[in-house]
């Protein structure tokens, strides 16, 4: 709930009543201040276990590695960066199974997902449980809670068959410790979801997002439910419900869109310029996990998705660590994929959601340099450019030879980096940096959050988009193919488009992102962010601040498309109707959503996920099988439950487990 006091609440999914009996009069005491279970089914009491579910279901999540190892890793869109605390999940090797090898201390074990959905899923069924049973005359408070839950446990349930696909379905608080579980089938799961969803629309509220559950934010998710019934890895049980799910929600994807339009600019979305800034509540946004500065409600929690995109600019030349550079993990590197998936000269989508820029900000430049130049430079120029001779020019590298700011101070740049040096058509020089292997690329910026406390806290305050309608375009443009309407595809695909050319007179150079957010008195030193892109030295262009064009789509015959997603349908080897236009829906989807932890469950539904992890992630290329669109069955769970009052054995453990693992 939107800034709320975060209550602690001890409530257990599995509970155990302790009885003491040993008995001495002069030790008896009455506990008269204590909670119990009749104050949960006061509005105060459920008003109160909504909060902590919001929390345990939005805001846990985002503070933590293993999201982006789930969501984000192991596809097209990225890599292992310089970084490999977590390469299992990328590299789909040996180390990837039931239990995830611990590369190190931050390694994601492959619990930690598991136990964070269930556990939502244990407070979703206490609300829904406490809430019914009020006898509350408050008719708001008891269904909007309701309704919440509903959508809590459908919302878990949903992410938990996506990477899991059949998992054991819990539809009742535990009052005492259980252990036999068995796995319900993925048809099943989603027959729970999409009856919770329904179940939740009504009782919510149509108003209050994006930090409140509206009806609009249980329609997108139910949308997105029966999109991802109807998709390719449910083919062998779907077929009964495949059109209808699809033509539902194609409906309800419209009625969303109607009531949540785009913002006019791209840009806005990322402009993170203050805390709860207007950035935070556009209407575009459906439905967001809520952050904040005050340590009173964080409870030393906050969004840590800050940390994981960014590349190592403290390590360059003349550069030092500061706020506006973020502190750089350098989890995630960008793939050559996000490189030619852009029209780069008139979709503006790149340049406003990565940094291609950095000022020097070291205490001691060096001549003829000084603090606030051009210090790092990313050139994402195309296959074939002979205007840079090495994949990274700098003094170690080069020696004098640099590239100089010509759109700007005219001096030397000490550190840039090409895409495509020397005339070069093959991808990949990026990933061989001679002196800072897999730490230089152009980082993410969509998560960069200046307003932390101080230099290397993680602790970020951004609010997290779960989700937007742009989102549900995509939703419905795809909903609309797999039905066999192409032609209907097309509109919500151009929207997008529309929406992301440079408008008429803006400047394609300028740039900026939510590192540069300063809470005021923090920054001690210069900072490294840069108020450009390299927008102009990619792409060879004159100046020009005309509107660029990117032209509707009107047809998928081969051919027809953008020249980008011909490339990407190519090298795929992709021929049919369908299959192409699949190809530019989840083309499109990068284009819009690139990061926003959504990539490897829409690879893995729409069974796309190995050849594009074999053709785009080089580390991912060698070891990723088909059955990598399921994830493995923690090992902590088999062994913790039983059968007929039995830990199971091992043959028991692998009929249990998901194939291959």
């Amino acid at each position: 709930m939107r800034k709320a006091k975060l209550y602690i609440k001890v409530l257990l999914a599995c509970a155990v009543v302790l009885t003491a009996s040993c008995k001495k009069d002069f030790l008896d005491e009455t506990l008269t201040t204590s909670k119990g279970l009749i104050f949960d089914q006061t509005d105060a009491g459920i008003l109160q276990l909504a909060t902590g579910t919001y929390y345990q279901v939005f805001a846990v999540p985002p503070n933590g590695e293993w999201y982006y190892c789930a969501t984000n890793y192991g596809t097209d869109e990225f890599k292992v960066g310089g970084d490999g605390s977590n390469s299992p999940w990328n590299n789909y090797d040996g180390t990837f199974n039931s239990t995830v090898g611990a590369v190190n201390g931050n390694t994601a074990a492959s619990n930690f997902q598991w136990d964070a959905l269930y556990i939502g899923i244990g407070d979703a069924n206490l609300l829904i449980q406490f809430a019914t049973a009020s006898t509350s005359t408050n008719t708001a408070v008891k269904n909007t809670s309701l309704g919440e839950g509903y959508f809590f446990r459908a919302y878990n349930y949903l992410r938990l068959v996506s990477q899991y696909g059949g998992v054991p379905l819990q539809l009742t608080p535990l009052s005492a410790p259980k252990y036999d579980y068995t796995r319900a089938s993925a048809q099943d799961v989603y027959t729970q979801i999409i009856a919770d969803f329904n179940k939740a629309i009504p009782l919510l509220p149509t108003t209050g997002s994006p930090a409140h559950i509206t009806q609009d934010a249980a329609k997108h998710y139910l949308a997105k439910a029966l999109l991802f019934r109807a998709s390719e890895i449910n083919d062998s049980w779907n077929t009964a419900t495949k059109t209808a799910d699809l033509q539902q929600a194609v409906t309800l994807c419209d009625a969303v869109i109607a009531n949540h339009p785009l913002a006019s600019d791209f840009f806005k979305l990322w402009n993170f310029t203050t805390l709860n800034g207007p950035n935070e509540t556009l209407p575009e946004i459906i439905l967001s996990a809520q952050f904040t500065n005050d340590v009173n409600t964080q409870q030393g929690n906050g969004n840590t998705q800050h940390l994981y995109f960014v590349s190592r600019y403290d390590i360059q030349d003349q550069m030092q660590r500061d706020l506006t550079g973020g502190r750089p993990f350098s989890r995630l590197h960008t793939t050559y994929y996000d490189y030619r998936i852009y029209d780069m000269v008139n979709d503006s989508r790149f340049w406003k959601s990565f940094r291609t820029k950095n000022a020097i900000n070291a205490n001691a430049p060096v001549s003829p340099n000084i603090k606030g130049d051009l210090g790092i430079m990313f050139v994402i120029n195309q296959p074939g450019d002979t205007r840079y001779p090495l994949t990274k020019i700098s003094k170690g590298t080069a020696g004098s030879a640099l590239v100089n700011d010509v759109y700007g101070t005219g001096r030397p740049i000490p550190t840039t980096y090409v895409a495509y040096p020397n005339g070069r058509t093959t991808d990949g020089a990026l990933f061989t940096d001679p002196t800072t292997v897999g730490q230089g690329y152009p980082s993410l910026s969509k998560y960069m959050d200046g307003s932390r406390n101080s230099l290397n806290d993680v602790v970020g305050h951004r609010d997290f988009t779960l989700a937007r309608s742009a989102e549900t375009y995509l939703i419905a443009a795809e909903a609309q193919a797999k039905l066999g309407n192409y032609t209907a595809a097309l509109p919500y695909i151009n929207a997008l488009r529309a929406r992301a050319q440079y408008a008429a007179g803006e400047n394609r150079a300028s740039y900026n992102d939510g590192g540069n957010t300063l809470q005021a008195g923090l920054q001690t030193i210069a900072n490294a962010f840069y108020p450009g892109n390299s927008y102009y030295e990619s792409n060879n262009i004159p100046v020009t601040t005309t509107a660029s064009t990117l032209p509707p789509i009107t047809s998928i015959a081969a051919g027809s498309l953008p020249a980008q997603d011909e490339y990407i349908i190519n090298t795929l080897g992709l021929s049919s109707s369908y299959d192409r236009v699949l190809c530019l829906i989840l083309n499109e989807r990068s284009r819009e959503l690139c990061g926003e932890y959504k990539r490897w469950e829409d690879l893995a539904r729409t069974k796309t996920l190995v050849a594009r992890a074999k053709a785009f992630n080089p580390d991912a290329a060698t070891n990723v099988k088909s059955y990598h669109i399921l994830r493995p069955i923690p090992q902590t769970f088999l062994d913790g439950i039983q059968a007929n009052g039995q830990a199971l054995t091992p043959d028991q453990k692998a009929a249990m487990q998901n194939p291959g693992y």
